[in-house]
């Protein structure tokens, strides 16, 4: 029987408002810790299918959230793609070649890098509880793209949008095949038993209105319509971060199932402003998370109140901190669940 989050997911509104927190498998927690400390890299975490999914579902034991987010991350597309991926510590990830000085056509392709994800999601599934979503996930290709032109993380992609300005069909072409294996990546975890996945374009803030059209929209556009054709009923997550007043076109042209709304978005406006009766999914700052207190709570029923009247997902404005307490985590977790 589907949960109370997919349910959700799918349009219906319930005065029982399901919940979980992006990032919410993650450093915060100290079952992570011990065991991210006896396997050592990250990506020997993230390929390890048996520690990935115990790692996935530490959260559900913990808080007993409605959703159960893959534990993985957004860089495993250009590592399939057959880009070099290392994460430094204190660094940050590292991509190489990155395609400021490559071409794409000189990767070698290594799609079975995805094959210990797909079993990682295998192993969630089958250890949730039924009313549990097991949700995928996949980075939506500009903010994919940022990391594998620059080579890293970068406050305002400059390198990425000038290379989009300066050469807008070479920029098409790595927009079109980051989409391309995305949409197999994400029919793979669908496949696996995923039941719902959420498009991740953590930069997507960074646009000018036409380049956000046609480096955020379309792609997006193309991926959701590619997995309703293949997946019909599994319900697709947008979370376009950053773009504010962009919001509401984002919705309305993706074809995207239910949206993601960051913190700097007021949540009485974006109910106002996004298509009557979509499913929405925020909006608490993760920083007042971090902080606690009465503002916690007062903030926390402010948004439900906000979306009260619509199917609504909550969530964090974006993924949560790991220096956050968990007693502010089960304070969040009895607001939101006792009103």
């Amino acid at each position: 029987m589907p949960g109370l989050l997919l349910e959700t997911l799918k349009g219906k509104r319930s005065d029982k408002v399901p919940m979980w927190l992006m990032r919410q498998a993650g450093r915060y927690l100290p079952e992570y810790r011990a065991l991210r400390a006896e396997k050592g890299g990250f990506l020997d975490l993230v390929y390890d299918s048996e520690a990935a999914a115990e790692v996935t579902v530490q959260p559900i034991r913990r808080f007993g959230f409605d959703g159960a987010i893959l534990f993985s991350d957004i860089l495993i597309v250009p590592h399939a793609m057959g880009q070099g991926l290392e994460f430094l510590a204190g660094e940050g990830p590292k991509l190489s070649p990155r395609l400021l000085d490559a071409r794409l056509e000189s990767f070698t392709a290594a799609p079975e890098r995805f094959d210990p994800v797909y079993e990682t999601v295998r192993l969630c599934r089958s250890q949730l509880a039924s009313d549990v979503t097991m949700l995928g996930f996949a980075g939506s290709p500009w903010t994919v793209a940022t990391y594998m032109v620059a080579g890293e993380g970068s406050r305002d992609q400059h390198e990425t949008r000038a290379l989009a300005y300066r050469d807008p069909a070479l920029f098409q072409a790595i927009i079109d095949a980051i989409a391309d294996v995305t949409i197999t990546y994400l029919r793979g975890q669908i496949d696996a038993g995923a039941e719902a996945v959420q498009l991740f374009d953590s930069w997507a803030g960074s646009l000018a209105p036409d380049e956000f059209s046609r480096w955020v929209i379309a792609p997006n556009a193309r991926i959701a319509a590619a997995l309703k054709e293949s997946h019909p009923g599994v319900p697709v997550i947008g979370f376009p971060k950053g773009s504010g007043e962009k919001l509401p076109a984002y919705a309305r042209e993706t074809g995207v199932d239910a949206v993601g709304v960051d913190e700097t978005v007021d949540p009485v406006w974006a109910n106002k402003a996004l298509p009557e009766g979509m499913p929405v999914q925020g909006n608490l700052d993760p920083l007042l998370l971090l902080a606690g207190g009465d503002r916690l709570v007062d903030r926390t029923r402010e948004v439900l109140h906000a979306f009260a009247e619509r199917p609504h997902v909550f969530n964090l404005g974006h993924g949560i901190g790991q220096h956050t307490p968990i007693a502010h985590v089960e304070a969040l977790v009895a607001t939101v669940r006792g009103g």
